[in-house]
């Protein structure tokens, strides 16, 4: 039933998920738009730029912000990351703090809850990571946290199983403002395709080398062309490292790891674009570059937010 039908004014707005790194922010996003539009790994801080999830329904509009995880800055890069996650809490209607209820109240969260203080847009507690706990030890972490911080709903999900999450979007609806429709209906990220070729391809670089390859780590789209004649899609990428050693372990043994990276984030590539896609990577040293202003803008981390 659509809103002119039922007589309920469309609601919409923006929606920022903050929390600590690696507590699932990212899954949760991809889990609500149903596709896959930001990365996901199981090391900390892989979320670099806003990455904007569309959920559009009759009756709302939700626009995500998936932004980096709030921490104390260690370089210049970090000190990126940090603005723009602070400045996202200052520009939505709600905001999302995530928690991964299995690692407990760290450090990381007593911090970002300092930093919510001052912001008066409503915060939900969202209780991450559910079915990895028995439910009895649910009640007291959530006490732990509403001790700390007047939160306007507290809900606990799992991102990764889908528990909860509907009951979540309908809360969110509720709460957003009467508005217009933002983006049309069938559009899921205000991210131009290149930036979620980068990501995936970024993605599968870290999924693939484990511990070995720090965040040192950046991906550039030299060419993305579409060859309609041929119903194909040229990508042309450079992924960028610190050290020689990374370089030699991104592309392995005879080019094996490089080979392997290219085949994962092809597939992703053609699930997202729905066109066959020729993906052809690169791997070049910038020693030092998530410390020089002059790389940070030319890998994409513009310095404007």
């Amino acid at each position: 039933m659509s809103n002119k039908e039922n007589n309920t004014a469309f609601k919409s707005g923006f929606i920022s998920i903050i929390g600590r790194p690696n507590v699932g922010k990212s899954t949760f996003l991809n889990r609500v738009i149903g596709q896959k539009i930001a990365i996901m790994s199981d090391k900390p801080q892989t979320t670099r730029n806003k990455v904007q999830g569309v959920l559009t329904t009759d009756q709302s509009q939700m626009i995500f912000i998936d932004t980096p995880g709030i921490h104390k800055p260690k370089h210049k890069l970090g000190d990126f990351m940090m603005k723009i996650a602070q400045n996202t809490l200052k520009e939505v209607d709600i905001i999302l703090f995530m928690v991964n209820v299995e690692e407990g109240l760290g450090k990381g969260d007593l911090f970002i809850i300092e930093k919510l203080k001052g912001v008066k847009t409503p915060v939900f507690l969202i209780l991450n990571k559910i079915d990895l706990i028995h439910p009895d030890a649910l009640l007291p972490i959530i006490q732990q946290y509403n001790e700390l911080y007047p939160f306007a709903a507290t809900v606990p999900v799992s991102a990764l199983e889908g528990n909860n999450v509907e009951h979540l979007l309908g809360l969110i609806q509720e709460n957003l403002p009467e508005g217009p429709q933002f983006y049309p209906a069938d559009q899921i990220t205000d991210h131009p395709e290149r930036f979620i070729v980068s990501e995936l391809i970024r993605e599968k670089v870290l999924h693939l080398t484990r511990e070995e390859i720090p965040h040192s780590l950046a991906v550039v789209i030299d060419k993305m062309e579409r060859k309609d004649d041929k119903n194909l899609i040229d990508v042309m990428a450079t992924i960028i490292v610190e050290r020689d050693s990374q370089k030699g372990i991104i592309i392995g043994k005879q080019g094996s790891m490089l080979k392997e990276v290219g085949k994962r984030a092809r597939m992703d590539i053609e699930n997202l674009l729905g066109s066959k896609v020729y993906l052809e990577l690169w791997v070049k040293v910038q020693k030092d570059w998530r410390n020089r202003a002059s790389n940070l803008r030319d890998y994409g981390f513009n310095d404007d937010y």
